[in-house]
């Protein structure tokens, strides 16, 4: 869930501002002890090491059991190098403190113009989902399925999926989930409550509602939801997903570019083994180009703060 907070938090850093993250402070922190000042790791280059998440299945934890977790062994025993992860809660600061500081260099799951980072091609493609309980008996398909307003719809709140929520006139059904999840929790809270009866449909970024669903305790029924007709960079339900490196490690991921283009079989087969609604990818599909279509003027008017994709 984690991963998903912080995929939502690039995407708004995109629309609103490239220096979203400019009020970060610069100071190294020690990612076991939390003491700062300390020296930076030496790469001799026979690690694949990766900035990940310790607790954010279905992506990423410290048992290494995320769908992430495998693609990235997949990559690192084609590149012929170790596999080891930094960890790090991925929230406000995680890149200055894992991929920026250099406690790690390869940082999985982010979108393709993510200016923080070089990125790479995307290696796979989802977006949200429907779900709900077998046993209601429901048939949704899309936004205008007469089953979605008769119950309870849980939703993150700020997701992408709450546009067309609130432009078909079905924010009164909705019950709203922070968009900061409480660590507290687990990232599987929102199909919990969809199987313990809370709520009656989940609307979930794909990845999420796949997993979870496919390891209820119950039957539950996944639909990928339509991208919507009324598209805008805010309510766009499917994300082309890439991974990054430094911007300065060209040369690194070239060899990475190599090794996702040598396994994609092996990575859809991944995706599928843990239920991930997955796409073909559709090229040049971003949150900067859709925003430059809509806005070219704030684009002219505010120079390099929505970052070039060329």
């Amino acid at each position: 869930m984690l991963k998903y907070v912080k995929l939502l938090s690039v995407i708004t850093s995109l629309v609103l501002s490239a220096n979203t993250f400019a009020a970060e402070d610069s100071i190294s922190v020690d990612l076991e002890t939390g003491r700062g000042g300390q020296a930076q790791r030496v790469d001799d280059g026979t690690e694949f090491k990766v900035c990940a998440d310790q607790d954010s299945l279905p992506f990423s934890n410290r048992k290494q059991e995320g769908f992430e977790n495998k693609i990235a062994a997949v990559l690192a025993k084609d590149l012929g190098k170790k596999l080891t992860f930094q960890f790090w809660y991925d929230r406000m600061g995680f890149i200055r403190n894992t991929l920026n500081a250099k406690r790690c260099d390869v940082v999985m799951g982010t979108t393709p113009d993510n200016d923080m980072m070089l990125t790479s091609k995307p290696y796979y493609r989802t977006g949200h989902v429907f779900v709900y309980r077998k046993s209601s008996g429901y048939n949704i398909t899309d936004w205008d399925s007469p089953d979605l307003r008769k119950g309870v719809i849980g939703i993150v709140g700020q997701s992408p999926a709450t546009i067309p929520l609130n432009d078909h006139n079905l924010m009164g059904n909705a019950r709203p989930y922070r968009m900061q999840r409480d660590l507290n929790l687990p990232s599987s809270f929102l199909i919990d409550d969809l199987v313990k009866g809370d709520i009656d449909v989940a609307i979930a970024w794909g990845p999420i509602g796949g997993y979870f669903a496919k390891h209820a305790s119950i039957p539950l029924v996944v639909v990928n939801i339509p991208e919507y007709e009324n598209v805008n960079v805010k309510g766009k339900e499917y994300w082309n997903i890439s991974l990054g490196v430094r911007k300065s490690d060209k040369a690194r991921l070239a060899l990475i570019q190599g090794a996702l283009d040598r396994n994609q079989d092996k990575i859809n087969q991944i995706l599928d083994d843990y239920g991930i609604p997955h796409f073909p990818i559709v090229e040049g599909d971003s949150v900067t180009e859709v925003y430059r279509k809509e806005h070219p003027h704030a684009v002219e008017a505010r120079g390099d703060a929505i970052p070039k994709t060329e």
